[in-house]
């Protein structure tokens, strides 16, 4: 379909969209129908709609309409990212001055991960923040851009922490990365769930003193990674 073709139906009423000639109704869908294909929350949809992940447009009464292609195509990297081996970690570069270290938080929320963005941006640690909103969109930051810790929530829509450590610590490519676990999860419920003992938990609200103290050990050169 040609941007005029969508601009034009963009200027329809949603009731009047399905008499247009020009508008095939399999090519898009709403936000609610995506969030139901991809299985994350509707705030989700609207955040991969904001940033690009997601092509969308809008009818003349507010409402997105999403194209399917570019569902179809996140429902593919999704496949990729839980099925698929992970992509093998490149060998650590040997910079001349102190080495930056990128740090991947997780968690639906996201007025916490801005909490966690400003909180850690005053340590003045040698710190690169990447975000992600559940475990599916972090797997794929992770083949993206190998960060040298994860800080991730448990509890989230679409694929939850749980589901996204075992994936990781299933390939042997990603042992050196130190994985903190920041939850509102009482520990048996965490126990019960298969979280590997040796991984440190913190709970909410977030104790970022001590996040810290495990930050700046878990970076610390020659510190042994948390299995």
């Amino acid at each position: 379909m040609t941007v005029c073709c969508l601009t034009h139906s963009a200027m329809l009423k949603p009731e009047d969209a399905s008499r247009d000639p020009s508008y095939n109704a399999a090519e898009f869908c709403s936000t609610k129908d995506a969030a139901s294909l991809l299985g994350v929350s509707h705030r989700t949809v609207q955040l991969w709609v904001e940033n690009g992940t997601l092509q969308a447009w809008k009818t003349a009464g507010g409402h997105r309409r999403i194209t399917m292609a570019s569902v179809n195509k996140l429902v593919s990297a999704r496949h990729d990212a839980t099925a698929a081996p992970l992509p093998a970690a490149a060998p650590p570069a040997k910079p001349a001055g102190p080495q930056r270290k990128r740090v991947l938080l997780v968690d639906d929320d996201s007025t916490l991960l801005r909490l966690y963005e400003l909180e850690m941006s005053g340590w003045g640690l040698p710190l690169d923040i990447i975000k992600a909103q559940n475990g599916f969109e972090a797997l794929i930051r992770i083949g993206e851009q190998r960060p040298d810790l994860l800080v991730s929530d448990l509890n989230m829509p679409g694929m939850d922490g749980f589901r996204m450590i075992r994936t990781l610590r299933g390939d042997a490519s990603y042992d050196s990365m130190t994985i903190i676990v920041v939850s509102g999860l009482d520990r048996s419920t965490v126990a019960s769930m298969g979280l590997p003992s040796n991984i440190a938990i913190f709970p909410k609200p977030v104790p970022f003193a001590q996040l810290r103290a495990a930050v700046e050990q878990a970076l610390t050169p020659g510190a042994a990674p948390s299995r």
